[in-house]
């Protein structure tokens, strides 16, 4: 099978490169983005919607966004993390539009042969207390914590997307990460 002109030289060029590209309407080009950020977008939204089936169609409606609004986008060396941010905010809309509620078919489906329907129960409570405690933060320190603790970003990454000193990203997950040890105390 033999590639399209260009086509290796794409798959490895820079992303403000290929988002520069894309913005200009090169469909290629978007695809490279979307093979190259997709595995952790889909990561980043199975950790804010675990065990739902929402994961792709969510990072799917993120691509359409960034498809349409990556003309807008000022600095396309942050391609990443703008996907990110668009990512972030899906996911959010999503659990907001649907609260989870645990059905006891479900429990029992879900239920591994070692593990006690008990344990499964536990361990959903124990995911829809951490949405709730997430829910709580204000929406900056909530989007660093999750860049930060499900996304994998440094410091210094959270601090460039968000445009501000790593000091103060390190202040806001420290209070985060407070909050969160309060809250989930019982589940330690």
């Amino acid at each position: 099978m033999t590639q399209p002109p260009g086509h290796g030289a794409l798959d490895s060029a820079a992303d403000r490169i290929i988002a520069g590209r894309a913005a200009d309407g090169d469909p290629d080009a978007f695809a490279v983005l979307v093979r190259r950020h997709a595995p952790l977008m889909r990561a980043y939204v199975r950790r804010m919607l675990p065990g739902t089936a929402d994961v792709d169609d969510v990072v799917q409606e993120a691509f359409i966004t960034a498809w349409e609004r990556l003309p807008e986008l000022n600095d396309l060396s942050k391609v990443r993390s703008w996907l990110m941010r668009i990512t972030g905010r899906k996911a959010t809309d999503r659990l907001r539009s649907s609260r989870r509620h645990i059905d006891i078919d479900d429990v029992e489906a879900a239920a591994a042969p070692h593990e006690s329907p008990s344990r499964v129960v536990e361990a959903r409570a124990g995911v829809e207390a951490l949405s709730v405690v997430l829910g709580e933060l204000p929406h900056a320190q909530r989007e660093c914590w999750m860049l930060r603790e499900i996304g994998g970003y440094s410091y210094d990454e959270i601090a460039e997307q968000f445009e501000l000193s790593a000091s103060t990203v390190r202040g806001m997950l420290a209070r985060a990460r407070k909050h969160m040890l309060v809250r989930m105390e019982e589940w330690r």
